[in-house]
């Protein structure tokens, strides 16, 4: 586990170096787990033009060879980047199916067990990409942690090495999250439970 970090943070310095080659050598080290992120995003998705977890991937491998200028130091950053990417491709996807089903009725999928209040393919994705951009203006460094834990699908240990915090801190940092979330986007869902 440690030569891959090793070698990703190499291959993304030569990347960053100019080095068409070095993409090509990074995406087989870092695809299993991506795809296996996009897979628990999608696997229970009901809906028949719901976006595919390999069609998810190569929408990223896409983006991420357009970020010629972005700089990814090490692994941790590439995540993290990742992460970012994918929220956005989601977004972007819920957005064409929202313009595509306005006015039907359709199931949703939870976007994670842990905000089930959010669904794939949703007009709440929406909603919630609105609150992780404010978010991100109050406390950028929980948003990574929100990012890499659902949108990049990272175990709360995984997570924690990238960032190099404590399971307790990120546990922390997402209840924050997770609360400052609900009541950003249902205000009057806590309005009677402050009340009481």
């Amino acid at each position: 586990m440690e030569s891959e970090q090793g070698e990703i943070t190499l291959l993304l310095v030569k990347w960053r170096g100019g080095e068409a080659k070095a993409f090509e050598e990074l995406m087989p080290l870092v695809y299993p787990h991506l795809r296996e992120v996009a897979s628990a995003y999608l696997r229970r998705e009901r809906n028949p033009g719901v976006m595919q977890a390999t069609s998810l991937v190569h929408e990223l491998y896409l983006r991420l060879l357009q970020q010629n200028r972005t700089v990814l130091s090490d692994r941790s950053h590439f995540y993290t980047f990742a992460a970012k990417v994918m929220r956005q491709i989601l977004i972007d996807h819920a957005r064409e199916t929202q313009a595509q089903r306005r006015g039907r009725g359709i199931q949703h999928v939870p976007l994670s067990p842990e905000i089930p209040w959010i669904e794939v393919g949703s007009p709440d994705v929406l909603e919630l990409n609105i609150a992780l951009d404010e978010f991100e203006k109050i406390d950028p460094a929980r948003l990574q942690v929100v990012e890499l834990r659902y949108f990049l699908g990272c175990t709360v240990e995984e997570t924690s090495e990238l960032l190099g915090k404590s399971n307790a801190t990120v546990h922390r940092d997402l209840q924050f999250a997770r609360s400052w979330l609900y009541r950003r986007l249902y205000p009057e869902a806590v309005k009677p439970l402050m009340g009481q």
